[in-house]
């Protein structure tokens, strides 16, 4: 667990690249299901994780996805994307492009830090 307040959390997706999860702590099924507080919460957070990413990985680019297909429940994934990484330009979910065993970048905890820096001055 990353981060959590009482209407969300945030957990890391194990990946080879930089990939966060956010959901809604009481199980909505839809978007629109969520009251618009936390519909407005849910799109900051998933700002703050895009912002962070971009600035700690400077990556090639950021994919933002919401399936709930398997899990349904509303939730969002946050992924730093690299020309050199296993499925680009393909979606993380999609056919694999190429091997790779390590892109070399910096370590996880430096990402929480600068991500839980933009949470605290997310105003919601």
């Amino acid at each position: 667990m990353i981060y959590e307040n009482d209407f969300l959390f945030i957990e890391k997706e194990n990946s080879q690249i930089p990939w966060v999860k956010i959901f809604t702590k009481e199980n909505y099924k839809e978007l629109s299901d969520c009251p618009a507080f936390l519909q407005n919460m849910l799109f900051q957070y998933v700002l703050a994780c895009e912002l962070s990413l971009r600035k700690y990985y400077k990556p090639e680019k950021i994919n933002i996805a919401s399936f709930a297909n398997y899990v349904p429940r509303v939730h969002f994934h946050v992924m730093a994307r690299f020309k050199e990484d296993a499925f680009f330009p393909e979606c993380m979910w999609g056919k694999q492009q190429r091997e790779i065993k390590n892109l070399h970048l910096p370590d996880f905890k430096g990402f929480i830090s600068i991500l839980l820096e933009q949470i605290k001055n997310t105003h919601v």
